[in-house]
């Protein structure tokens, strides 16, 4: 009996050691840092954020999350804490939320270019136009079908800039012409190869978007058409509990020569599809 004591006394010492050892294994191995970007669909869905973010983690030990969706959807998720980094491209809404006090600072990053791409054969005529504006009008006065995102995304939002350069919004004829899609780019420029209709797009979605069918570039190089986008850091006095030191790192990285290089090294179908500017607007 007092063998088997002894035999069960052992045994439960053994265990309570083996956990003791888990448990200091466990709260002495670093957990992973980490943090949220609210991001554009174009930048994830392009493939720049999977070339990026890789050498990233590697080179800080920080993962990054991304949450890739509209400009809109993107800052008002930031707005509520959910984010700790955002990167979106429509000017008067990241400086509104940084003057609202949700964002620390408005940091350019890079650009590119919008484009209007459309049917080969061009039944609006906007080829040659110069002007994104005169092109949307033509579309209207042709009826020739045009499909807008109409998700507040930062490429809906210059479409409609551009709307506003005419004093009138589309559909207010009731016409049938013009579609809103609701959704993200690759899903509006999947309908729009379908319809054979025009559409504006983000030149990176563009180039990485698979089902071009028979649209092609139609309008392109208007200077209205420059894509800039920008970093921000959520503001830690708006939600102390978001992850302001890591967030900064990845922002600062980012900006960084070897950053931008990564930005200037990136490339679809040999294409540069991202140009850094951040040295440039004096962001270092």
């Amino acid at each position: 009996m007092q063998e088997t004591q002894k035999k069960l006394l052992a045994a439960v010492t053994l265990l309570a050691v083996l956990a003791a050892v888990a448990l200091y294994a466990f709260l002495s191995t670093p957990k992973e840092k980490s943090i949220t970007l609210a991001s554009t669909t174009s930048t994830e869905n392009s493939g720049l954020l999977g070339h990026l973010l890789p050498t990233f983690k590697n080179e800080s030990g920080i993962s990054v999350r991304v949450v890739a969706v509209g400009t809109g959807q993107a800052i008002r998720m930031a707005m509520k804490g959910d984010a700790d980094v955002l990167m979106v491209h429509h000017q008067p809404s990241e400086e509104k939320f940084v003057d609202e006090g949700y964002g620390v600072e408005r940091i350019p990053l890079m650009y590119n270019d919008f484009v209007i791409v459309g049917p080969a054969s061009d039944p609006a005529g906007i080829k040659g136009t110069g002007d994104p504006a005169a092109a949307l009008d033509r579309i209207r006065s042709s009826r020739a079908a045009f499909v807008s995102r109409g998700d507040d995304s930062g490429t809906h939002k210059r479409e409609l800039s551009f709307w506003a350069a005419l004093d009138s919004q589309p559909g207010d004829d009731d016409g049938d012409w013009y579609r809103e899609s609701g959704s993200g780019q690759g899903a509006t420029l999947n309908i729009a190869a379908e319809m054979d209709a025009y559409c504006l797009s983000d030149r990176a979605s563009w180039v990485s978007f698979a089902n071009k069918r028979g649209l092609q570039v139609l309008l392109e190089g208007a200077p209205q058409l420059m894509n800039q986008y920008s970093v921000i850091l959520v503001n830690p006095k708006k939600h102390p509990h978001t992850k302001a030191v890591e967030g900064q790192q990845f922002i600062d990285w980012l900006i960084s020569e070897r950053g931008q290089k990564l930005i200037a090294d990136f490339r679809v179908e040999g294409q540069q599809l991202f140009f850094p500017n951040a040295q440039e607007a004096g962001a270092e």
